[in-house]
């Protein structure tokens, strides 16, 4: 029966990130064809931010639902990560151990298809992420870009607004800021899973690099967050006291 359970939750691990990969990974073509929609382009410095981050609200606020419909299906190794290591769910070793290899592989999926869909013209703003400065200072900079990420998701959804709108705003703006903040450095990814799709798009999945930088440090910076959150926020339940007789 928990084999069966973990395996279930890989598959929808698995079709959710191929759809966040191919919809998220879109953002670039759907944000140029808006603004050049509306006339954006001149007189409007910060339209495509905006722009970007309307397209991301309305991401989020659809695969919100759909993960929860999958029964609490994630798109990133970090967040399933995070989740544990905040004690917010409660996976065993052997779900962990497929639902990463099925976030991979639904990434790969995801980068595939886009890459087949997207218009010509469009083609160029799928980079994915890209290791732009040395592999040490992008590690630095993807595990703490990861880590602050990480401890925003978890503060919005378990301690933020309740009303969803706002919490989705809160999610789309901080995801664009940290996009933005890493630009120069890793893309950024701040999803493992995301750029191994693209990493094997462009053959550089299988290098020590690609691992070091998009796997090892946003895990650790991940999982550093749901410490400090769990510490921060999260009181341990006080156990009843015994009664004297």
């Amino acid at each position: 029966m928990a084999t069966g359970a973990a395996v279930r939750a890989a598959a929808a691990d698995a079709a959710v990130t191929f759809l966040w990969v191919l919809c998220a990974s879109a953002l670039g073509a759907g944000t140029a064809a808006v603004t050049s929609y509306l006339s954006l382009q001149e007189g409007a410095q910060y339209a495509p931010l905006l722009v970007t981050a309307s397209l991301l609200f309305v991401l989020l606020s659809v695969f919100g639902p759909l993960c929860d419909a999958l029964g609490g299906a994630r798109f990133s190794p970090t967040d399933v990560a995070a989740f544990y290591a905040a004690g917010l769910s409660r996976p065993s070793l052997f779900s962990i151990a497929l639902r990463l290899p099925a976030q991979a592989a639904g990434a790969v999926g995801g980068a595939l298809a886009i890459s087949k869909l997207m218009p010509e013209q469009y083609k160029h703003t799928l980079e994915g992420p890209s290791l732009k400065v040395d592999p040490h200072t992008g590690a630095i900079a993807e595990g703490v870009l990861t880590f602050i990420i990480t401890l925003a998701v978890l503060w919005i959804v378990i301690k933020g607004p309740r009303n969803p709108i706002v919490k989705t705003s809160l999610l789309s703006v901080t995801t664009v800021c940290l996009i933005l903040a890493g630009a120069g450095y890793t893309g950024p990814s701040m999803n493992p899973a995301n750029a191994f799709g693209w990493a094997y798009v462009n053959n550089l999945h299988n290098t020590w690099e690609q691992f070091y930088v998009y796997w090892i440090c946003p895990l650790i910076g991940a999982t550093l967050a749901a410490w400090i959150f769990r510490a921060l926020f999260l009181r341990p339940e006080r156990k009843p006291k015994a009664k004297r007789a």
